[in-house]
């Protein structure tokens, strides 16, 4: 699978990642048992897992869990936090597991960047009969003038990056090997310091992060601008990241 450009990007923001992304409400643990079926006799792939910022959800559900992430740095940042996981090298498209070793495939924040027929089959292939894939994103809620305006500033810089916003993802279903078995969402807030959630979310953006640094100051200096001329995260108090979180699952058959 080739990687994109702008995924470049995250070699040098893991720590970013980290800090700056909103974890993921409880409906989503609920997902997960009910939907997906991650219970303590199940074993979960989490392909592309970043930093593995979704390993937390996971655990709640008490599931064996196995991490798959390409990036060496992320990958890193994954086995410094959670050395209690199995996680591998490897691509949505070369997965390094038996036939029909895993009972589930949860994709966080990440399918947009491997949504291809290659990829479907190789984690078809990977997962038991009657094994659930489950794909799950924080989008941000646009309807708030100044999460639209932080959009602004930095969606003039995405070119041809994929992105869950723009619903390229669902041109790969329907899948062979696949059956539609639904979706949820549900609002989310993301709280911290407008610091961490504004300005280090924007800069841990895949393309963000791979521009060259005289781009990234200046998308700083208009989010600080931003931050600045916004009552409701001015003043170095706690803000609220309004989110939607979106949860899409299938069945193998």
């Amino acid at each position: 699978m080739q990687i994109h450009e702008s995924s470049k990007g995250y070699h040098g923001a893991a720590r970013d990642y980290v800090a700056g992304r909103p974890d993921y409400p409880a409906e989503a643990v609920d997902w997960l048992r009910d939907v997906i079926g991650a219970r303590p006799d199940r074993t979960v792939l989490e392909v592309g897992a970043g930093t593995g910022k979704f390993i937390p959800t996971l655990q709640a559900c008490g599931s064996t869990i196995v991490a798959l992430e390409p990036i060496d740095e992320m990958r890193a940042q994954i086995v410094r936090d959670h050395p209690e996981i199995a996680t591998l090298a490897g691509t949505a498209d070369a997965i390094p597991l038996g036939d029909g070793a895993v009972d589930a495939i949860v994709c966080a924040q990440a399918f947009h960047w491997f949504a291809t027929p290659a990829a479907l089959a190789e984690m078809r292939r990977v997962l038991s009969p009657g094994g659930m894939l489950g794909l799950i994103w924080n989008g941000r809620d646009e309807r708030v003038p100044w999460v639209a305006a932080l959009s602004t500033i930095t969606n003039r810089y995405e070119g041809d990056t994929p992105r869950y916003r723009t619903g390229a993802w669902r041109q790969a279903f329907p899948a062979p090997g696949f059956t539609v078995v639904g979706e949820r969402h549900v609002g989310h807030i993301h709280a911290g310091t407008a610091e961490q959630v504004v300005l280090q979310r924007t800069l841990s953006v895949s393309f963000i992060a791979a521009l060259p640094a005289e781009d990234r100051q200046q998308v700083e200096r208009e989010v600080r601008a931003l931050i600045a001329r916004t009552p409701e995260l001015a003043g170095g108090r706690d803000v609220a990241f309004p989110y939607e979180t979106s949860m899409f699952a299938w069945r193998a058959v």
